[in-house]
C-alpha cells in the first residue's frame, strides 16, 4: 500500500530548522531502506510531504513517531492511504509491482 504522509509545522520556523539536520538523517535512512519513496517541503514553507510505502498505516505511523520533528514537537502528521490508479511513473510502478509479489 502506498501512502501520502503531511508533515504540518506547529512550531516557528526557527524552532523547526533547529532539528531540521535531524529529519534530513531520518529521511535518507528511510529513502534508502525504501519506505520512503519521495519527500520534499511544501511551498509555502508550512511542512513537508512523503511519499511511503508499507504494509499497514500502523507500521507507518510508528516510523513517522520516530522523526524528530515529530518527537520535539515542531511537526505532526496525516496518513493518507492510496492506492495509485494512473499516472504512476515507471520506478513506482516498479516498486509497487514489487511488493505486491512479496
Amino acid at each position: 500500500m502506498l501512502y501520502l504522509v503531511l508533515l504540518t509545522y506547529v512550531e516557528p520556523i526557527d524552532r523547526v530548522d533547529a532539528w531540521l539536520s535531524a529529519h534530513r538523517a531520518f529521511l535518507a535512512a528511510h529513502i534508502e531502506s525504501g519506505t520512503f519513496l519521495l519527500a520534499g517541503r511544501r511551498q509555502p514553507r508550512t511542512g513537508g510531504l512523503i511519499i511511503a510505502r508499507a504494509d499497514s498505516a500502523f507500521t507507518l505511523e510508528r516510523i513517522m513517531m520516530q522523526d524528530p520533528f515529530v518527537r520535539s514537537g515542531v511537526a505532526r502528521f496525516d496518513i493518507v492511504a492510496f492506492e495509485p490508479s494512473a499516472g504512476l511513473p515507471d520506478w513506482m510502478e516498479a516498486a509497487t509491482v514489487v511488493e505486491a509479489a512479496s
